[in-house]
């Protein structure tokens, strides 16, 4: 595994016993293994790729055997059974039609991505450095953030500003009110805002020296040339002293939980790895007496300039009245991308500091402040509690340029999750989130690749395709991330797709993203996820529509992986709502049903063995898909609320705090009563020998009790609850009606002039109204 490699140095352990410090403390159950997963996937074996080829046919011909042997033969055989049973028939068929299909596209997704990691070669670094040794485009990195903690965001900077890149710029979108009144919030945003000047001092000393010995081997090159053997010793003195400041970074850093570990390991010692890796390449060839050529070697020199090399910068896009104030993370982000490429003057005005483009051939006033915001051809977004590993970037960008991918607007490493998760929520969350890496590599296969929006690379020239303008009063708004639903990647992946783009993930594990550890964070994350496909489907159907207009082939499973991505969520919360709650006839019950069902828990248990966790978190992740039912559903009902009320849903965003997020009473209680119905089918079906019912409400009541012992907690539950109760039963006083001061005459010096000219119209008439009264009473005397 090139990501964890062992060399022959002390100094590349990666965490010492001091380092650890305070940590959360770790829960029974919770995840033992913190080392991560190779960079690059295993190749699967060629038994592995028949038996997912099994799984699908096994899964379809069980569906159609069910239909056949089971619902087709009843409804012949009980010709008269009346309504009830024909619409109990009907109505149990659509739901396990649903259910089946989801599972299906599961295996069809996952077969994908055994083929691609079967097919997929890693571009040597050689190659790459070839690539880039004269590279001149360049990539932005912008990091939105809204009431982060620092630490949490600084990690995030860190990761972005270590990337290998020729050409790269940092920016964190504070997202933050300028002016907060809370004394530890100001606290708190004046910490956050001097994390990119911190990280640019901090680099200033080691990018000093290796520029300077990139321009003085240069000067080398163009006198007679001296000994080779001399080159290369400075070459490794060089690369000695970059891995020796990574690692002794690294070993200043402070270790508190998991995910402080990972960044220490895999970021800072990591690259310090890749480094060592290369000394011991350089010492082999002085040892060996080889010749190394020129270029190569100023190749080498060059990548620790790609290193150290970085500008950064910090952007507050609500000091600015002529931008967007809209409370998501979409607006903030193109509040900047609409900014890069011009020069801006900052102009004050009556509602605050404005910014007005200067034209190419218009000199910048020189009176004003003048911003110059410089033109990337990559844009790269990265939410604030993502880590990248080091050649994100470079291989990233590298597949963008490569033959046969111009029409790439967007490629991407589906996040994995930390390892070493301290709760057992976080632990059985990042196993789904492991999934949903596999699954998305997969998609890719058949082109149903959506934007992930953790992280991605993004070719500018793209967003320029699907920018929508508006005027807001006198300002210009440039959206192009739409924020009408909160998944507001899932969108844009559409909107790409309706100009001829394409999205691909790259084959590889190179990003990583936080987990929320407790239910209350969990609930706000996966409320949020289930919220807003339903609505993207008409663009869906439009860009069906559009592509057979223009003749352009669209495969028929894409559709169907793009319509089960979107809608699946609705459709498997309502019908597990229907099993769970309905008492189906057990004569629509059959073994068949499970068989149907056996590949995708299989595939499924197979996957998470594969990412490092238990075959057995099948049956966890079960329990934990029950008590996040009411979650899930909460969010398909507010889709369906945005549909017909057109108003647009507020972004929430998911808490990253040290402490535990409170959830809200109701989806607390509704897991207990998920356990309740299911202990009283029990007993109901028992009662009439209805032993299918009662065996899968048996299943049901188990581990869904498990999922709330595990991952709410009995003892929070109540906590929970009674906040609640408290905040329901709370009415906050109505605020006092406050009369119409009376007018109070002003004189020329308290007038706001700047008001009046800026606005010029009526809502300044009590000025006005101050100054006739003052006219008219010294007229009087």
């Amino acid at each position: 595994m090139p990501d964890q490699l062992v060399l022959p140095r002390v100094e590349a352990e990666s965490v010492t016993s001091e380092q650890k410090g305070a940590v959360r403390r770790r829960q029974w159950g919770a995840e033992r293994r913190s080392e991560p997963l190779s960079i690059v996937h295993p190749r699967p074996s060629r038994r592995k790729i028949i038996l997912g080829r099994l799984g699908i046919l096994t899964t379809l011909a069980a569906w159609v055997t069910y239909l056949i042997s089971t619902i087709l033969k009843e409804l012949a055989d009980n010709p008269n059974a009346g309504f009830r049973f024909q619409f109990e028939t009907i109505s149990y068929l659509v739901v396990v039609t649903f259910l089946t299909f989801s599972a299906l596209m599961y295996l069809l997704a996952r077969q994908g991505a055994l083929y691609r990691f079967r097919d997929h070669s890693r571009v040597p670094r050689g190659e790459l450095d070839r690539h880039f040794a004269e590279y001149s485009e360049g990539i932005t990195v912008l990091v939105p953030s809204y009431a982060e903690e620092p630490q949490v965001v600084r990690a995030t900077l860190w990761s972005a500003a270590l990337q290998e890149f020729p050409d790269l710029k940092v920016v964190l979108l504070l997202d933050d009110p300028p002016h907060p009144a809370d004394p530890g919030d100001r606290a708190r945003l004046d910490t956050t805002r001097a994390l990119t000047a911190e990280i640019s001092a901090a680099l200033s000393a080691p990018a000093a020296r290796v520029n300077t010995a990139l321009a003085e081997y240069r000067r080398r090159q163009k006198t007679p040339a001296g000994p080779e053997g001399r080159e290369l010793e400075l070459l490794v003195s060089e690369y000695e002293a970059a891995a020796e400041w990574l690692e002794a970074m690294a070993s200043a850093e402070k270790v508190e939980d998991h995910v402080d570990e990972f960044f220490v390991d895999l970021v800072l010692m990591g690259l310090a790895r890749e480094l060592r890796l290369v000394l011991l390449g350089l010492n082999a060839a002085s040892v060996q007496q080889a010749s190394l050529p020129l270029s190569r070697i100023e190749e080498l020199y060059l990548r620790l300039t790609w290193i150290f090399n970085v500008s950064t910068e910090t952007f507050e896009r609500k000091k600015y009245a002529s931008l967007s104030h809209e409370a998501n993370k979409a607006m903030n982000l193109n509040a900047y991308i609409s900014l890069m490429g011009h020069t801006w003057n900052k102009e004050t005005t009556a509602d605050g500091v404005v910014l007005r483009k200067v034209a190419a051939d218009v000199a910048p006033d020189e009176q004003g402040q003048v911003m110059a915001v410089r033109d990337t051809t990559y844009v790269l977004t990265l939410d604030a509690d993502s880590l990248l590993l080091r050649d994100y970037c470079l291989r990233l960008v590298y597949f963008l340029e490569s033959a046969g991918n111009e029409r790439v607007a967007v490629t991407q490493t589906p996040y994995s999750s930390f390892r070493g998760a301290p709760t057992r929520i976080e632990r059985v969350a990042g196993a789904t989130t492991d999934l949903q890496h596999i699954l998305h590599q997969g998609m890719s296969y058949y082109g149903a690749t959506f934007w992930v929006g953790a992280n991605a690379v993004i070719r500018k020239r793209a967003l320029e395709d699907i920018v929508e303008v508006e005027t807001n009063g006198a300002f210009e708004i440039r959206t192009y991330i739409q924020d009408r639903t909160v998944i507001e990647d899932t969108e844009s992946s559409i909107d790409l797709g309706q100009h001829g783009w394409t999205l691909v993930n790259y084959p590889e594990r190179l990003s990583y993203s936080a987990t929320p550890p407790d239910f209350g964070s969990l609930v706000v994350q996966r409320r949020r996820w289930a919220n807003g496909g339903l609505l993207i489907l008409p663009k869906l159907w439009a860009q069906l529509l559009q592509h057979r207009s223009d003749r352009r082939k669209i495969l028929f499973r894409e559709v169907l992986l793009r319509v089960n991505y979107m809608a699946s969520i609705a459709w498997a919360s309502f019908g597990l709502v229907f099993l769970l709650a309905y008492p189906y006839d057990s004569r629509l019950l059959s073994p068949i049903v499970f068989l149907a069902a056996l590949p995708y828990f299989l595939a499924m248990g197979s996957d998470l063995r594969d990412c490092g966790h238990r075959f057995s978190d099948i049956f966890r992740i079960y329990g934990f898909n029950l008590v996040l039912l009411p979650v899930n559903l909460a969010g398909v009902l507010k889709s369906l609320q945005q549909a017909v009320t057109g108003d647009k849903i507020p972004f929430a965003r998911t808490p990253k705090v040290k402490d535990r997020t409170a959830a809200p009473a109701i989806y607390v209680l509704t897991p207990y009563a998920i356990v309740a119905f299911s202990l009283l089918t029990v007993w109901r079906d028992a009662q009439v020998g209805n032993w299918g019912n009662v065996a899968f409400a048996s299943l049901n009541a188990v581990l869904a009790a498990g999922a709330i012992r595990a991952y709410i907690g009995v003892f929070n539950s109540a906590v929970d609850v009674f906040l609640g109760m408290v905040n329901w039963l709370y009415v906050s006083p109505r605020p006092k009606k406050v009369k119409e001061s009376p007018v109070i005459a002003k004189t020329a010096e308290e007038v706001d002039w700047e008001t009046i000219l800026y606005h010029g119209d009526r809502r300044l008439n009590r000025d006005l109204r101050g100054s006739a009264d003052r006219r008219r009473r010294i007229a009087i005397r």
